[in-house]
């Protein structure tokens, strides 16, 4: 029996898909969708513009080539109405559509193809069949035409239906939203497996590399044991029965999004462990941190969500206020879990947080935008961000994190470390998470999100306080946050200094690229803004010496504040000459230093907030 005829005869779905690597080195899919009961007034398919996790439009439908219908009697009439959805006339019996999906996007959003391996996600090339969403789907996966395809494997969490462990075959989803929550990886990758509490969790790496897969295990298993602890203490079994990191070793990327029972990863290849790697380099941390990031989100984002993410709109924006919360929560965990676990101590965690402190302080969009409003435009601003974005714009994850921060602090202090923000994550759980997906893979039909209005309700019956007004104030305002008197009441002092950057001291960011420095980014309220320099601005000289950023940092040393340069730079083809007056650069990096003598009191609360490590 042939592959398309098994695809036939697979009638325990009313929605079948057949995807096939067709042509790697055109970097091209081959799809095929069969229909067994269309819409007798005309079937239409739509793909999703966006998918979740990343919240920016990408009209994925722009890389579909070739598509066509045929029905029972011959090929059926096909017609686009918008950008990402077409409608078949009406036809007798089941209809099949094939179409083939151009796949050379090299990320953890959309889809990629070549002959070393293929990968995608579901929202990258499984047309929607409107109307009958909550259908279940099969999926037929198969191999590439290539002289090693017998040594390709897959690696996904989507349910198998009669395929091998990592084989090509069929495999199944309980509907669509299922479909696209397990994206595909083929080809020949590294594997390794641990458990936690019984539950497989495997790793597989792509691209080349020199991995110690024994130790990335061991520390991912201690990572991902501490976070079912913190949602279930008791049970401490994750809410899957198994769970995969996709990782793809590049030379230079970074990147990760998050998946019902799995995460998609990018990451330089020189972050990943190697045998007899001592200590934990700063890389390594970097990519733990995004590990445990991508696994936290398996309870808060897939399960716990916002309100308007239960059920998404996939061909235009879903928005929440909320964002700070579901990120940014996650962005504090989410190296808090590496030393809470053991794998990093508590330097390198301090080192990290201050790093996020520093990030947000060097931002002058921290006072212009709140985090409600940061998390509700992050489709047409954090996403599309500029050369004024750091002048207008605020990271949901970075600030959200440090909010979390304050947060967890303030119930520690108030409470005298009897409740804290793991209290408040394990209400949100037991509330809103733990049967968001019912055991047939289908959402709830009583699965609800988590209302803008909610959260300070939540954390007073968590933990018995109200801090509706400061959560309130935090969040939907742009006042500084208290972090140098909480984080001291933890034995942990914070000092911002100013950055050693000549530039700095002008108001300006630089980049370099191709032996020319240019302006990156001028900030509001700088010298560098007052004089008219504008981002894009190519240097040319200061001072009539031929410029780059290591000749403005030592001329810049030598003046006082209040002295000025003659910047002569180009705009475009024009050549402009600015006098620019030296200022004095803001106290934007963060210190953080545990106290030698801290009181008992903080001593303690530093103990259960950090953990022994």
């Amino acid at each position: 029996m042939n592959q398309t005829t098994r695809l036939t005869r697979a009638r325990s779905a009313s929605i079948r898909y057949r995807i096939r690597p067709a042509d790697p080195h055109a970097h091209v899919f081959e799809l095929e969708v069969i229909v067994d009961e269309p819409d007798p007034q005309g079937q239409t398919f739509s793909l999703p513009a966006w998918i979740p996790g990343s919240y920016m439009i990408r009209e994925f439908a722009r890389n579909i080539i070739r598509i066509e219908a045929s029905g029972r009697t011959g090929r059926v009439r096909l017609q686009k109405f918008d950008k990402h959805s077409w409608r078949a006339a009406p036809c007798d019996g089941a209809l099949t559509l094939r179409y083939r999906v151009y796949a050379w996007d090299l990320s953890v959003r959309g889809a990629h193809l070549d002959a070393t391996h293929g990968f995608f996600n579901g929202t990258s090339v499984f047309l929607r069949v409107d109307g009958q969403e909550h259908r279940a789907c099969e999926v037929l996966l198969e191999p590439p035409p290539l002289p090693d395809a017998a040594q390709w494997r897959v690696a996904t969490t989507l349910p198998r239906a009669g395929a091998r462990a990592h084989a090509f075959g069929l495999y199944r989803a309980a509907d669509y939203d299922e479909l696209i929550d397990h994206p595909v990886e083929m080809g020949c990758f590294t594997l390794e497996t641990f458990e936690v509490a019984g539950v497989p969790h495997d790793i597989a790496i792509t691209g080349q590399h020199d991995t110690d897969t024994e130790r990335l295990a061991k520390d991912l298993q201690r990572v991902c044991t501490l976070q079912a602890r913190l949602f279930e203490p008791r049970g401490s079994r994750p809410p899957f029965e198994r769970y995969l990191f996709q990782v793809m070793a590049v030379g230079e990327g970074y990147g990760g999004l998050e998946h019902r029972s799995s995460t998609a990863l990018i990451t330089q290849r020189n972050d990943l462990p190697w045998p007899g790697m001592k200590g934990v380099s700063e890389g390594y941390r970097r990519f733990l941190g995004l590990c445990s990031h991508e696994y936290f989100h398996a309870w808060h984002v897939k399960r716990i969500k916002p309100k308007g993410f239960v059920h998404h709109e996939l061909q235009r924006e879903s928005y929440s206020r909320l964002l700070w919360l579901f990120e940014g929560f996650t962005s504090y965990y989410d190296d808090l879990m590496l030393l809470r676990s053991g794998v990093i101590d508590t330097r390198a965690y301090l080192e990290a947080l201050g790093s996020t402190v520093s990030s947000v302080m060097r931002g002058p969009g921290r006072l212009e935008q709140s985090l409600a409003e940061s998390s509700f435009d992050a489709w047409i601003k954090y996403y599309r961000q500029d050369e004024n974005s750091a002048n207008a714009v605020v990271s949901y994850y970075a600030k959200g994190a440090l909010v979390a921060l304050a947060l967890d602090l303030s119930i520690r202090v108030r409470t005298k470390g009897e409740y804290s923000l793991d209290d408040v994550m394990r209400l949100l759980w037991q509330r809103f998470g733990r049967g968001f997906f019912g055991p047939d893979g289908r959402i709830a039909s009583d699965a609800d999100g988590l209302d803008e209005q909610q959260f300070p309700s939540l954390v007073r019956q968590a933990c018995g306080l109200d801090l509706a007004a400061q959560i309130r104030a935090w969040t939907e305002g742009t006042s500084e946050l208290p972090l140098a008197r909480l984080l001291g009441s933890a034995g942990v002092s914070l000092a911002l200094e100013p950055a050693d950057d000549g530039a700095a001291r002008l108001g300006i960011k630089l980049s370099e690229t191709a032996g020319r420095t240019r302006i990156a980014t001028v900030y509001s309220r700088s010298t560098a803004q007052a004089a008219g320099l504008s981002a894009g601005d190519e240097l040319v000289a200061v001072d009539g010496l031929r410029a780059d950023a290591r000749v403005l940092k030592n001329l810049i040393a030598r003046r006082g504040p209040d002295t000025r340069l003659s910047i002569l730079v180009f705009r475009r083809d024009e050549l402009r000459q600015f006098e620019v007056q030296v200022g004095r650069a803001a106290a934007t990096e963060a210190r953080l230093r545990l106290q030698e003598k801290p009181s008992a009191a903080a001593a303690s609360l530093r103990k259960n907030w950090l953990g022994a490590h």
